[in-house]
């Protein structure tokens, strides 16, 4: 029976659902920004650099010409070090801060068309990780700027995992992280069989020549962050089944261990080069990857 309760329950859910649309419509509206997508732009070209100065570091290491084994943000600490550090983490928070907000757009609206079957969705959630991922960066960015940070590297994720395992059942968490880790390795390897992401780029505005750069760019690029993520998260597994936070190491723990296996120079010299060619790859896509206001 439609009563007057009935009718005032309908005008409040219509008006929820109006006010839903709009806020949605207007977060849209603003990641079409083109000042917003110049800075995602300039945030992939920042993370070329982080990704590109790692793997140079690592190669030096393999090749027995110094270098060290790190991660971004340890890779961060180093190239501000010097004089003009204040200015490049200003661009990092900016750059970066804004590929943060890119990876949240992509996991929310779509525009790279995932889709919402389970592949798409894992993607998304994927895309999701990587704007906390890269929102932590930016975040210990801002504490190097204004000083409250150490300028020490240090294995960010040994001290989470530690964190984590101070925590009733932390040693089931950190074990459900390993292996969530592991899969995204195994995902890596795929998208580098697939090259999902060459539907990411605006294909028609370049040529031949450089379709194949970028691709192969990109495939050795998801290689090396494959074996890294594999690596990591078996680490990680190994820490929550001992209890144990030193058995857990981030990138620069996966580099060490590579070069102390059998053919370990050879080895990291692989994965080194593939995280150049990630970064290489990142440059890449500042050029030509599909944006929220791309129209082609």
């Amino acid at each position: 029976m439609f009563t007057a309760r009935t009718f005032t329950y309908r005008n409040k859910m219509a008006s929820a659902h109006g006010t839903a649309l709009r806020a949605k419509s207007a977060t849209r509206h603003t990641a079409t920004n083109p000042w917003l997508e110049f800075m995602e732009r300039a945030g992939y070209v920042i993370r070329g650099v982080l990704y590109a100065t790692m793997g140079a570091f690592a190669l030096g290491l393999a090749l027995g010409l110094g270098g060290t084994a790190t991660d971004p943000s340890g890779t961060l600490v180093i190239l501000t070090g010097g004089p003009a550090g204040k200015f490049l983490l200003i661009a990092v928070v900016i750059g970066l801060g804004a590929y943060a907000i890119w990876g949240f757009v992509r996991a929310v609206f779509d525009p790279l068309h995932r889709g919402r079957k389970p592949a798409g969705i894992a993607q998304r959630l994927g895309f999701a990780w990587s704007g906390i991922a890269y929102t932590s960066i930016v975040i210990f960015a801002m504490r190097l700027l204004i000083g409250s940070a150490t300028q020490r590297s240090h294995d960010s994720v040994q001290s989470t995992i530690a964190r984590v395992l101070s925590y009733p059942a932390g040693e089931y968490v950190a074990i459900g992280i390993g292996v969530v880790a592991i899969a995204a390795g195994l995902a890596q390897f795929v998208e580098a069989y697939r090259a999902i992401f060459r539907r990411d780029l605006k294909r028609g505005e370049m040529s031949v020549a450089e379709k194949k750069v970028v691709d192969t760019l990109g495939r050795l690029g998801m290689i090396a962050r494959g074996i890294t993520f594999t690596l990591v998260g078996w680490f990680v597994i190994q820490g929550g089944l001992h209890h144990d936070p030193s058995r857990v190491h981030g990138y620069g723990g996966a580099f060490l261990f590579l070069l102390g296996e059998p053919f370990g120079r050879v080895m990291l010299g692989v994965v080194a080069v593939g995280f150049i060619a990630l970064g290489l790859h990142s440059f890449a896509c500042a050029r030509w990857v599909r944006l929220m206001g791309s129209t082609s």
